[in-house]
């Protein structure tokens, strides 16, 4: 597995354990996103991602997708 594919997959667990927690009225979003080191605008951004595409909504693309600049050299 490549880094940033652990580093994705740390991140999905983390963000669906954290969304279990608040989906339980345990904490609010502002704390699950200083539990996450992330602003409560962006947690509510990964909520709106998960409500749309599950937790495969959450994958940071930029760093899945190839590049489309090659070098010839």
């Amino acid at each position: 597995m490549r880094p940033t594919e652990l580093l994705q997959e740390i991140r999905k667990m983390r963000l669906e354990e954290s969304f279990s927690i608040w989906t339980k009225r345990r904490i609010t979003q502002e704390e699950v996103a200083r539990m996450l080191n992330v602003s409560a605008r962006t947690y509510r951004r990964n909520v709106d991602c998960y409500h749309n595409n599950g937790f495969d909504g959450l994958l940071d693309k930029r760093l899945t997708q190839v590049s489309s600049h090659t070098s010839s050299r």
